[in-house]
């Protein structure tokens, strides 16, 4: 092959190659679409097919943009009311529980329901299709079934389990005395969710963050956000 031939046929590869490349998609072409609108500076976005994928956390004016979940997630399709800012808690479509933030939305853990009777059935936590509604004001999550309400503690722990604190010395039903140390404080203020009913078996109830529960979904005014997440399913 001559010198002159050679140069011909890479320059026509590379043409080629350019011109394939230029025609081909990007890595990451999944459509984006906000789905939620918490007030006027702060919504969720989805970034995904079919409804389904990345969920980004935006807050305009505290410049927060962070991912609480990386892929696979899909809209909560129940009443959904969130005008709470410091405490945020996002449910998700095939379950109870949620993620939530307790720091305007930099980071983000799950939350849970504990191992006590919180359903007529005995069950520690409610199925997708007995929910009705969550509503998280006043840095509280209330979540809303068929048969009973669901809460997340008071937005602060108990200061007795706090370090150097005398923690709480607490009688069973059984007359027995047991105390909880400072140092085994059990669940952070926001991060798990029970019944009036099922707090009556758990140790929570001694905590001053649990005492004093409303027996209803507090009422929210003057609310600017949507009250359902939205997605369009046929969004490119």
């Amino acid at each position: 092959m001559s010198r002159k031939f050679f140069i011909l046929w890479l320059v026509l590869v590379i043409g080629i190659v350019t011109i394939w490349a230029m025609n081909q998609p990007s890595a990451d072409t999944s459509p984006t679409q906000i789905v939620y609108r918490f007030d006027g500076h702060r919504y969720l976005e989805l970034k995904g097919w079919n409804c389904a994928g990345e969920i980004w956390y935006v807050d305009t004016k505290r410049g927060i943009r962070t991912q609480p979940v990386s892929q696979f997630y899909r809209i909560f399709t129940k009443k959904f009311i969130h005008p709470s800012e410091r405490y945020i808690a996002l449910p998700t479509w095939d379950s109870a529980g949620s993620i939530v933030s307790k720091d305007y939305g930099k980071t983000w853990y799950p939350s849970s329901f504990p191992p006590t009777e919180n359903e007529p059935n005995g069950d520690s936590s409610p199925p997708y299709d007995a929910l009705i509604s969550f509503t998280v004001v006043n840095d509280q999550g209330f979540l809303q079934t068929k048969h009973r309400l669901y809460m997340s503690s008071k937005p602060y722990d108990d200061p007795r389990l706090a370090t150097g604190g005398p923690g709480i010395t607490y009688e069973a039903e059984d007359g027995s005395v047991h105390h909880i140390k400072p140092r085994s404080p059990g669940a952070a203020w926001g991060m798990v969710y029970m019944t009036k009913e099922g707090l009556q078996g758990s140790i929570e109830q001694f905590k001053i963050n649990w005492q004093g529960q409303p027996d209803k979904v507090p009422e929210v005014k003057n609310y600017t956000g949507w009250d359902h997440m939205r997605c369009d399913m046929d969004k490119h």
